[in-house]
């Protein structure tokens, strides 16, 4: 007998020894078609694994996240037989899931975006046959025989422990080193895409082969697909470099790869963003200071990061010694705190920099302002004593609610814990996670927990926000720091008046600036709410002659603090209101000889709406009410 403990605590006996389909059957068979695998002891195993004894149980299936993921990874494997049935000289690498679709990097002759209808015609085959995944356990040798002629699976196989344990998947005649699991048969796959070709060195190594990576998306349901599709197109429209570009906010150029030039209107949009920061962090109880950009070697080594990040950093020399260009603000703000001491009275003290940073990234990783070399990070380093964690985390948590509301955006939590490797006895980990789990839970959103995913020296929370189309970004994090102040002995004086440890909290909310910069772009679609806009209303004199005039009222609105221009072509009006339209000016006040006569405004907003002879105490009221209060969604007028 088979006792199979369900999440419920239910049990439920079986004569025969059963695999995960029967025990998914015995609850229903639409449930069973519903399941892609099942966890025992915390593994993901396959359904057609036998259980041999009493265990607890229970099932993943389509509507969860690991199971979407267990169809993807089975979806790169339909990829990689469909493309080894066309090219059968093709070599294939590794093929991974990763965070929106698959991909699999393959050697291969060079093929093109035209060539992937073929194959997902082959791949249609594949699923439509219904292969079902079948695991087998070989030795070492064993899969160096099956895979001899890889020589790029033969170096993955080499490099493994000859007691480490090798398995293959196999579905129809297709044969691939897996860990697994994979869902029942491939018919489970209902709705998929190739989406594109790229580049690829093998093992990431630029002095290695050259390989193709095919990537391709799926879902378990074809709607799933199609609303995928939709907001893939959706996003195209929304890119941030074509709007930078058409909205002249800022450009890239080739002088200075993955450091982006802002344009006097993208500049515009920046500084209401910083005013907008340090308004919030001010109310919040933050001082601002600046640290430079270049410090010595000697600095980098007590930080750390001349050690383990010596690779991503810009160096030079001077006079004799050698300097590099910070990749983090953090170590110049330990030396800030240097500079005086501190009571246990004086604490928490809040201090934020927005400081320019430069890392190196690979010439093919960088994609306009979301992966960049250059780049300002709104860092702040709160150091408190122990007993402020919980409360110096929610205020971060609340301030970071404030922060991202204003731009109506969303975001959920996530805790990651103690990583294998880490520094820091186990007391210091526990009070340390115990007080951001505390924090979390006096804030009251629910938070997911990520084990083992912590900084080596500390315990985080990151803030993933979510866009208008539902994507999500990282931006936020709040991560506790325990190597740092060790490294540079950052102390305070206590009640007992002994030395003690300061707690130090690294925390960014818009994270890299550029980078918030192109989501909010890609958020508004270009479309700036009033307050952010780079131009807020644009004056249309319909003839040459009232120019003049409307220079007059520009410097009048400008007095109010109200972003304005003046478009003088000799356009027809038309072609102006249009013009202002497609730049997503959210007030365009049309100037005519009645206007003029009356001291009136007409004026029309991007919403299509027309209001006539206003008088300018009525129009710059609610304007200036609007950029005031930041508002987002409210009407104007």
């Amino acid at each position: 007998m088979i006792n199979i403990t369900f999440p419920d605590n239910s049990i439920k006996s079986f004569e025969n020894i059963p695999t995960g389909m029967d025990v998914a059957k015995s609850i229903s068979d639409g449930f069973a078609r519903n399941c892609v695998a099942m966890k025992i002891d915390d593994r993901l195993l396959d359904l057609n694994g036998q259980i041999t004894e009493d265990t607890a149980i229970s099932f993943i299936t389509a509507n969860d996240d690991e199971g979407l993921e267990i169809l993807r990874h089975s979806s790169a494997h339909v990829m990689a037989e469909a493309v080894l049935n066309i090219y059968a000289d093709a070599k294939l690498t590794i093929g991974p899931v990763v965070e929106d679709g698959f991909y699999y990097d393959i050697d291969m002759e060079p093929i093109s975006k035209d060539d992937l209808g073929a194959i997902e015609d082959e791949m249609k085959k594949i699923i439509k046959a219904k292969n079902t995944f079948e695991r087998q356990v070989v030795s070492k040798q064993e899969a160096l025989e099956i895979f001899k002629d890889n020589p790029f699976k033969l170096e993955i196989i080499n490099d493994l422990d000859e007691a480490q344990e090798i398995s293959l998947y196999q579905n129809g005649k297709f044969i691939d080193l897996c860990r697994g699991p994979h869902i029942p048969h491939t018919g489970m796959i209902k709705g998929f895409k190739l989406l594109k070709i790229s580049g690829a060195y093998w093992r990431a190594d630029q002095t290695r082969e050259q390989l193709q990576r095919l990537y391709g998306i799926s879902f378990f349901d074809k709607k799933k697909l199609n609303k995928y599709i939709h907001m893939i197109e959706e996003a195209k429209k929304r890119d941030h470099r074509k709007l930078g570009t058409k909205l002249d906010l800022y450009s890239f150029h080739d002088e200075a790869a993955g450091m982006p030039f802002f344009h006097a209107k993208g500049i515009e949009v920046w500084n209401t963003l910083l005013d907008y920061w340090r308004e919030e962090h001010k109310t919040a109880g933050y001082v601002e200071t600046k640290t430079p950009v270049m410090l010595n070697r000697k600095l980098w080594e007590q930080s750390g990061h001349w050690e383990n990040y010596r690779e991503n950093m810009y160096t030079s020399v001077i006079d004799d010694e050698e300097y590099a260009i910070k990749p983090m603000n953090c170590p110049g703000g330990m030396l800030l705190y240097k500079t005086k001491a501190y009571s246990y009275r004086d604490l928490p003290l809040r201090v934020g920099e927005i400081g320019m940073v430069h890392r190196h990234e690979l010439s093919g990783a960088l994609s306009g302002l979301f992966r960049v070399r250059a780049f300002h990070q709104d860092d702040a380093h709160i150091f408190m004593t122990p007993d402020q964690i919980e409360s110096e985390v929610l205020r971060v948590l609340i301030l970071a609610k404030v922060i991202y509301s204003r731009f109506g955006l969303n975001f959920h939590l996530e805790l990651s814990t103690r990583p294998k490797k880490s520094i820091g006895s186990d007391e210091q980990w526990e009070n340390a996670t115990n007080g951001l789990k505390s924090a979390l839970e006096r804030y009251g959103q629910k938070f997911f927990i990520n084990e083992g995913d912590g900084a080596f020296y500390g315990p985080k929370i990151d803030i993933h926000i979510k866009d208008a189309l539902g994507r999500t970004w990282q931006c936020g994090t709040v991560q506790l720091d325990m190597s740092l102040p060790e490294r540079f002995d950052l102390t305070y004086k206590g009640k007992d008046n002994e030395k003690h440890r300061p707690v130090m909290i690294h925390r960014v909310i818009y994270g890299s600036l550029e980078r918030f910069f192109g989501i909010l772009v890609e958020h508004f679609a270009g479309k700036f709410p009033l307050w952010l806009a780079p131009v807020q209303a644009i004056l249309l004199p319909i003839n040459q002659d009232l120019a003049d005039y409307a220079d007059q009222l520009k410097s009048e609105l400008e007095t109010y603090q109200i972003r304005c221009e003046v478009d003088k072509r000799s356009e027809t009006l038309k072609k102006k209101i249009r013009d202002a339209q497609l730049n997503y000016v959210p007030l365009i006040l049309t100037i005519g000889d009645k206007e003029k006569e009356t001291k009136t405004l007409s004026v029309r907003t991007l919403d299509g709406e027309v209001r006539m002879g206003i008088d300018m105490f009525d129009f710059v009221a609610p304007v200036s009410h609007h950029i005031k209060e930041r508002t987002l969604n409210e009407p104007i007028f």
